[in-house]
C-alpha cells in the first residue's frame, strides 16, 4: 500500500528595502514525466499582488512566471503537494533490439529529435582522462549504465556545497568532490561523449525511514526527510528516458519527483528572476510528514493500533464467554512426514507407503489426548479426478460427558463376517429389517474377462502389471475368490414424517442378477465424489445410488469401516 507523504517547502528572501522584482519564473511543479503520483499541489507566492501565468517550457516542464507590480520587502514561494509513495521498480522497462547492448547509435530520425540532448560541452585534461578510462567492449546497455552510475559515486565524494552555480566536470574530476548537481553534470557530458542522449534534472528527493534495516546494499535513511536534488535522466530506444542517480550509484524510484528536465542546467533552476540591488537575508524551510500510512507486512500496526486491537479482543472474548461460545478448530491443517517430507505421498500421491499409517498414529494419539473412549472411523475422503481411489478420511467421535462410546478389541481382527454382523446390528438398533443388508461382491464378469486378457504363463496372483494398484487388485480378487463377498450395503433413509421412535426406513433391493455386484474399477469412469451402481445406462455411469442420494458426506453407506476388513479401496462400497 502507497504511504501519502506530504512535502512543504518555503524559499523566502527579505530586503534592507522596497525593491522592484523582475519576472520570477518558477519551477518547483512536478514534470508531467513523474512516476510519482501527486494527488495534490499548491503554489503560494508572496506578495499576493501579482500576476501569474502558467505555461510548459520546450521541454514540456511547468514553469510559473510571476509579474510583480508594486516594489517589495519581501519574496516568499511556499510549495505544499502530497505524493503517493507507492514503490516503483526502476528496472520496469523493455529496450529494443538494436539498443540491447552499448555501444549502439540512434535511428537517425530519433536522433535528430535527440540532438539537442547529445551536444557535448568540450572537456579538459582531468575529462578526457577519464572517459578514456571507461571501457567500451560490448556489454549489455542496461549494466553498462549501472556500472557508470555506480562508478561516478565510488570516485566522486558527496559534498554539501552552499556556493551557487555548477562545477565544470573537470573541476568535479579534480577535486573528487561536489554535490548532486555537480555529480549529475559530469554524468550527462560522459554520456553524450558515449553517444547517449541525457538530459539534466532538478526535483525533490523524498527519503522515508525504512521499516526495516536492509541485510544487503544501503542502509537507507535513519528519518523521513526531503531536500531539492539534482539527477540524471538517459534515453534509451523502448525504455525511454531513465533515471540514474549518481550521488547514490542507483537508478531513480518513487523517491525522485522531477521539476525541470532540460539539456543544460542552466534552464532547470527551481527559481529565477531579477531584482534591484539590495541587502538580503535568506531562508528556507522543507520538511516531509506522513499524512495516511496503510497497515503492511513489514509495519502491519502502530502501538496505538496495536493496543486496539487488543481492547477489542478482549471485548470479543468477553462477549464469547458470555454467550458459552466454544470454539473448535477447522479447515485442513496439512501434516507432513519428517522423515520423508519430499516423498511423493506427503506432497502429489493420494496414498503411499507410510501415509495411512501415520494417520493412523496421529489420529490415536489425538485420541489419547482430546477424546479418551473415543470412536475411532475410518471413512472416504476426498477424490479428485484423474484418481483411481478415494483418499481415507480419520474421523473421531467423543462424548461430552467424557463417557466412552466406543470400545477397541486390537486382538480381533476385522473380517467380512465381522462387517456383515455389524451391519445387521446397525439395523437392530435402528429397528430395521437385517436382512436388508446386502452382501456385494466382485462382477466375475468383469474379472473373467480380465484374467483373459493376462498371458497363458502369468498367474492372476502375481501378474506383473506395471500399475502397482491394479497389480494388487487383481491378486486381491482372485485370492479372495469371486464367490465371497467384499463387503455389505445397508441402505437407509431418515424419513423425517415417521414417529420420532422410528424414523429411519430401508428396503430390500430385488436385483436381476440376484446378487448385488460391484462397478469394476474403470479408467474411463473418474468421477470424484460420485457414488455408481451397476449396470451402466446406454455405457455412462449412473450416480443416482439410492444410498447416498440424500446424503452430504460422512453418511454410513458411504464410508468404509474398520470392521470391513478391507484396506483403502478394496470394497469400494461407494459403488453400492
Amino acid at each position: 500500500m502507497a504511504i501519502l507523504a506530504k512535502l512543504h517547502h518555503v524559499t523566502r528572501y527579505l530586503y534592507d528595502r522596497p525593491v522592484t522584482l523582475g519576472p520570477q519564473v518558477i519551477r518547483l511543479r512536478p514534470a508531467p514525466h513523474s512516476r510519482t503520483t501527486i494527488p495534490s499541489y499548491s503554489l503560494k507566492v508572496v506578495p499576493e499582488q501579482h500576476f501569474v501565468n502558467w505555461q510548459q517550457d520546450p521541454h514540456g516542464n511547468w514553469l510559473a512566471r510571476f509579474v510583480f507590480p508594486e516594489k517589495a520587502t519581501e519574496f516568499s514561494v511556499t510549495v505544499d503537494l502530497v505524493a503517493e509513495m507507492a514503490v516503483v521498480n526502476p528496472f520496469d522497462f523493455f529496450i529494443e533490439s538494436y539498443a540491447d547492448t552499448f555501444p549502439f547509435a540512434y535511428a537517425p530520425a530519433l536522433a535528430e529529435e535527440l540532438a539537442p540532448y547529445l551536444a557535448a560541452e568540450p572537456g579538459d585534461a582531468a575529462f578526457e582522462a577519464y572517459l578514456a578510462s571507461l571501457s567500451r567492449e560490448p556489454k549489455q546497455t542496461i549494466d553498462f549504465l549501472v556500472a557508470l552510475n555506480q562508478k561516478l559515486q565510488q570516485d566522486i565524494r558527496y559534498i554539501v556545497r552552499m556556493e551557487p552555480g555548477v562545477q565544470t566536470p573537470d573541476e568535479t574530476l579534480e577535486n573528487a568532490s561536489g554535490s548532486c548537481r555537480d555529480s549529475a553534470w559530469l554524468l550527462v557530458q560522459l554520456a553524450r561523449r558515449l553517444g547517449l542522449a541525457a538530459r539534466f534534472v532538478s526535483g525533490y528527493l523524498i527519503q522515508l525511514k525504512p521499516d526495516l534495516q536492509a541485510l544487503d546494499g544501503p542502509a537507507g535513511t535513519d528519518k523521513d526527510f526531503t531536500d531539492l536534488h539534482a539527477w540524471t535522466e538517459i534515453y534509451i530506444p523502448g525504455a525511454g528516458w531513465i533515471g540514474l542517480d549518481p550521488t547514490s550509484g542507483l537508478l531513480c524510484g518513487e523517491g525522485h519527483i522531477p521539476l525541470a528536465a532540460t539539456p543544460h542546467y542552466r534552464s532547470a533552476a527551481p527559481i529565477s528572476g531579477a531584482v534591484d540591488p539590495a541587502e538580503v537575508s535568506f531562508a528556507f524551510d522543507m520538511r516531509v510528514d506522513r499524512i495516511d500510512e496503510r497497515p503492511r507486512v513489514t509495519a502491519p500496526f502502530s502501538d496505538e493500533a496495536w493496543e486496539r486491537l487488543d481492547a477489542l479482543g478482549d471485548r470479543v472474548d468477553a462477549d464469547l464467554a458470555a454467550s458459552d461460545v466454544r470454539l473448535t478448530m477447522g479447515g485442513e491443517p496439512t501434516f507432513i512426514s519428517i522423515d520423508d517430507y519430499e516423498g511423493a505421498e506427503w506432497n502429489t500421491a493420494a496414498v503411499g507407503p507410510t501415509k495411512r499409517e501415520r494417520a493412523d498414529v496421529l489420529i490415536r494419539r489425538l485420541r489419547d489426548a482430546f477424546a479418551p473412549g473415543g470412536f475411532l472411523h475410518y471413512g472416504q475422503g476426498k477424490w479428485y479426478p484423474g484418481e483411481t481411489l478415494p483418499r481415507w478420511t480419520f474421523a473421531l467421535y467423543w462424548r461430552r460427558d467424557g463417557k466412552p462410546i466406543a470400545r477397541e478389541d486390537a486382538t480381533t481382527p476385522a473380517t467380512i463376517d465381522g462387517a456383515g454382523a455389524l451391519a445387521a446390528g446397525i439395523a437392530e438398533k435402528l429397528g430395521l429389517d437385517g436382512e436388508a443388508a446386502l452382501p456385494a461382491y466382485e462382477d466375475p464378469a468383469h474379472w473373467v474377462i480380465k484374467e483373459a486378457e493376462l498371458p497363458v504363463n502369468v498367474d492372476a496372483l502375481d501378474s506383473k502389471l506395471e500399475d502397482a494398484e491394479a497389480r494388487a487388485r487383481i491378486a486381491r480378487v482372485f485370492e479372495r475368490g469371486l464367490t465371497h463377498p467384499s463387503g455389505f450395503v445397508l441402505p437407509i433413509q431418515r424419513w423425517n414424517a415417521a414417529p420420532a421412535k422410528s424414523n429411519w426406513m430401508t428396503e430390500k433391493w430385488k436385483l436381476k442378477r440376484e446378487k448385488l455386484f460391484l462397478w469394476p474399477p474403470s479408467p474411463t469412469c473418474r468421477r470424484p465424489h460420485t457414488p455408481m451402481w451397476w449396470p451402466p445406462t446406454r455405457g455412462r455411469c449412473r450416480p443416482t445410488c439410492p444410498i447416498r442420494r440424500r446424503s452430504r458426506g460422512g453418511s454410513p453407506s458411504g464410508s468404509r469401516s474398520s470392521a470391513s476388513g478391507r484396506p483403502n479401496g478394496a470394497n469400494r462400497s461407494s459403488r453400492c
